[in-house]
């Protein structure tokens, strides 16, 4: 009897039929800008490179300047190289390795060909500057004890 007198009720209008909760709908997300894409390291390079010691920093080089003159230097002849002074020269009058100081490499994983140095056996920051570097571009890395124990290396990309 309950259920004839709602709904007569409802059929006159004197209550409101039950209406169902408004389906809940998730705020819309935000969108995440996408990461830039890292590009990919090539297989093999060839770099020039001049090193700026400091005393004590490269075994079988009687080197004077302080760590903090190494820097120094390593940085203003960064400027110049990147300002189109010739690399060459700039090698043979600076380095505290043997000119011309190029070197080719392999990349990790990659085999390396006749002449190439696996990427793996040299000081890591050498290949961490180089790789990333486009044909002609010029990095520097810093003097780290562990990743580039023999001091600053002015790398510039010839391959």
């Amino acid at each position: 009897m309950r259920t004839a007198l709602i709904l007569a009720f409802l059929a006159a209008g004197t209550i409101a039929a039950p209406v169902a909760a408004p389906e809940q709908t998730k705020p819309a997300e935000t969108a995440r800008p996408a990461e830039p894409a890292k590009a990919a390291e090539p297989d093999h390079i060839q770099v020039q490179h001049i090193l700026i010691g400091f005393k004590g920093s490269v075994p079988g080089k009687n080197i004077t300047r302080s760590l903090e003159d190494a820097k120094t230097l390593a940085y203003q002849l960064l400027e110049r190289a990147k300002k189109g002074e010739d690399f060459d020269a700039l090698v043979k009058e600076y380095t505290n390795d043997m000119p011309p100081g190029i070197y080719s490499m392999s990349n990790n994983g990659v085999a390396n060909n006749p002449g190439e140095f696996p990427r793996g056996r040299m000081v890591p920051a050498f290949g961490n500057t180089g790789f990333p570097l486009k044909v002609g571009e010029i990095g520097i890395a810093d003097y780290d004890p562990k990743t580039s124990p023999y001091g600053y290396h002015i790398v510039k990309r010839l391959k």
